[in-house]
């Protein structure tokens, strides 16, 4: 099992993944495959934070994080990344992949001097990985959303003090 950053050879396939694992779902609209491509294409897209889980030469898994901006009345924080989507092959849930690369990008994230991480998510899932809900600091999404599933991670101590306002996503997530 590896977790490495996504080559362009993998996006084919890497799309595929995301299309499987979203399959009707009923909070999906399927086409979060579109999206992650429109991620790639965007000024927003981090290669190095585009992850794929393999498992014996195989992609099992994708993670992508993109940049955001937190904006507010006097200017904007631009040190944030959006967490979406994590995908894993419906076959391989459940056995730790999405978990894996959560944790790792968490990392990658951290090591690149990224300050916080931004997630629309489960709200008994994220926790576990150290989000809270981002209106802890005054930070909210730019739709109406409950406040449990719209959450922020500091990825240093602090690094959200005296951050607020509402996230503007990359274009790419308008479609």
């Amino acid at each position: 099992m590896t977790i490495r950053t996504e080559e362009p050879q993998d996006y084919h396939t890497t799309e595929q993944v995301v299309q499987a694992a979203f399959a009707g779902q009923p909070f999906s609209d399927q086409t979060e495959h579109l999206l992650v491509k429109r991620l790639r294409e965007s000024a927003e897209f981090v290669p190095a934070l585009s992850l794929v889980f393999e498992e014996n030469g195989r992609i099992v898994g994708h993670l992508l994080l993109s940049k955001i901006k937190i904006e507010h009345d006097g200017g904007s924080f631009d040190e944030a990344l959006a967490l979406a989507p994590v995908s894993v092959l419906p076959s391989h849930q459940g056995k730790g992949i999405g978990a894996a690369l959560i944790n790792h990008s968490i990392n990658a994230a951290r090591a690149l001097g990224y300050k916080a991480l931004v997630v629309l998510g489960h709200e008994r899932y994220y926790p576990k990985f150290g989000f809270r809900p981002a209106s802890h600091w005054g930070i909210r999404a730019p739709f109406e959303i409950p406040d449990e599933l719209f959450m922020a991670l500091e990825l240093a101590p602090g690094s959200l003090d005296g951050v607020h306002g509402t996230v503007r996503y990359s274009p790419a997530f308008s479609g």
